[in-house]
């Protein structure tokens, strides 16, 4: 299904309507959630879950359950190669072939192919970089998030909004460091529970007691594991993963900016309590690969007209510096992180919490 293919709302009710707003996080971390939502929607257990399935079969929804923590968990990093054109195809093959690989985006810049890697160590992650470099014959940019000033992909999306958040005006926003070497110091429970559920939960009427049987473990301890993951910030939230493309939200523009250095928190914090920004984060320059840029920004929107006229708003009220704006033009990969080797590095970890 394309963005806005005839009309994705066609056959959406008032129900289906509150399933997508309202339930992109805050699922209940209960043995039987869909109970819970569909008292709470005014539908039976049965009809809550039906109806997520149609959407996930749809496409509007992604895939159901937990959105996890690349920074927290483990060592992540944007990434960049500059392909040359006639190659393009044959690099992006090679850097979608890892698993730790979870997103991949062409934009219209030299810097052609962006991508993500997410790992359970630094040494993990540099390791698959360096034989990217060395396989494609690309130089890397590499460039892992520093300060997180605000990050989500959570909003409306029954709607006519021109831009992601349009209808939000409520945002929390602060300077979150973030240190390359995060392991999250996991408990075997927490990690083989992380591994089973990164790539969604299984729609069922048990979701949680599918998990626990998968890495045979008690239902109640699974809940109480993800109860502390929500609340240590491993797992940012559960809920319906919105397919932000689908639904219309496909003209999204990473706009790179030369900020002042004892001007970054002041302007990040401000730049990202925006209602139209979706994502602000500091990552480092690269002077020797020419690449003078420190703060990055999001913002999705259905239209590229609103998508720049809101860009023209930031240049000119808030960031008035030297800046870039990379359009994404085609996604190469777009799956959840991969965290598959937590768990051997958890069952040799002395840190652990849970027992």
């Amino acid at each position: 299904m394309s963005a806005l293919d005839d009309d994705w709302r066609a056959g959406l009710d008032e129900v289906d309507a509150a399933l997508i707003d309202g339930y992109q996080s805050g699922f209940p971390v209960v043995e039987r959630p869909f109970r819970v939502v569909g008292e709470a929607l005014g539908v039976s257990e049965d009809e809550a879950l039906r109806r997520v399935r149609d959407l996930r079969e749809r496409g509007v929804f992604r895939r159901f359950g937990a959105v996890l923590n690349p920074p927290v968990i483990g060592s992540s990093t944007l990434a960049a190669v500059q392909a040359p054109e006639d190659r393009f195809d044959e690099v992006a093959a090679v850097v979608n072939e890892y698993r730790q690989v979870n997103h991949n985006y062409r934009r219209d810049h030299a810097w052609n192919m962006w991508f993500v890697v997410t790992a359970g160590s630094r040494e993990k992650r540099d390791a698959i970089l360096a034989e990217i470099e060395e396989r494609t014959g690309c130089a890397v940019l590499v460039l892992p998030m520093l300060t997180d000033y605000y990050i989500d992909l959570e909003f409306p999306v029954v709607n006519d909004d021109r831009f992601a958040r349009e209808s939000l005006t409520e945002t929390e926003v602060s300077a979150t460091r973030i240190s390359e070497d995060a392991t999250g110091s996991l408990s075997p429970l927490e990690a083989a529970l992380l591994v089973e559920i990164q790539g969604g939960f299984p729609l069922s009427k048990t979701p949680y007691r599918d998990v626990a049987a998968a890495i045979d473990a008690p239902v109640d301890r699974v809940l109480a594991a993800v109860d502390r993951l929500l609340a240590d910030g491993c797992i940012k939230r559960i809920g319906c993963v919105v397919n932000h493309v689908v639904t219309g939200f496909d003209a999204n523009c990473m706009v790179v900016w030369d900020v002042p250095d004892g001007e970054l928190d002041d302007r990040g914090t401000d730049v990202g309590s925006l209602p139209y920004v979706t994502l602000c984060y500091h990552r480092p320059r690269r002077p020797d690969q020419g690449w003078p840029y420190n703060l990055f920004t999001m913002i999705h929107g259905r239209d590229p007209a609103a998508v720049d006229e809101m860009i023209d708003e930031l240049a000119a009220e808030h960031l008035p510096f030297t800046h870039e704006r990379l359009y994404s033009t085609e996604t190469l990969k777009q799956t959840g992180a991969r965290y598959d080797e937590l768990v051997a590095s958890a069952e040799g970890d002395d840190r652990s919490r849970c027992r």
